[in-house]
């Protein structure tokens, strides 16, 4: 049952990532992007999956692997834009 709970609270918070990776592929709008936001929380997700790899707690693993990927994306999306917008000024 425990897992359960785990595994369904990693989906909501993971899979919240998706609209926001979407709407900027499809936009290809960061401007309300934090990157200073983004980094701490890429380097606190991937802290979070090694705990969760030390502890093998699976649903803190699979949920923390599909976040860090997610918002990874939005990271590299931001980190792109602003050196385009840095080499054009």
């Amino acid at each position: 049952m425990n897992d359960s709970i785990g595994y369904f609270a990693a989906f909501c918070t993971t899979f919240s990532f998706v609209p926001q990776v979407v709407s900027i592929l499809k936009t290809k709008n960061v401007d309300g992007i934090s990157t200073g936001m983004y980094c701490m929380f890429v380097t606190g997700v991937f802290s979070w999956l090694i705990y969760g790899i030390v502890n093998q707690d699976w649903p803190l693993v699979v949920a923390n692997v599909i976040t860090g990927i997610l918002s990874s994306m939005v990271l590299i999306l931001k980190l792109m834009s602003d050196r385009k917008n840095a080499a054009t000024q």
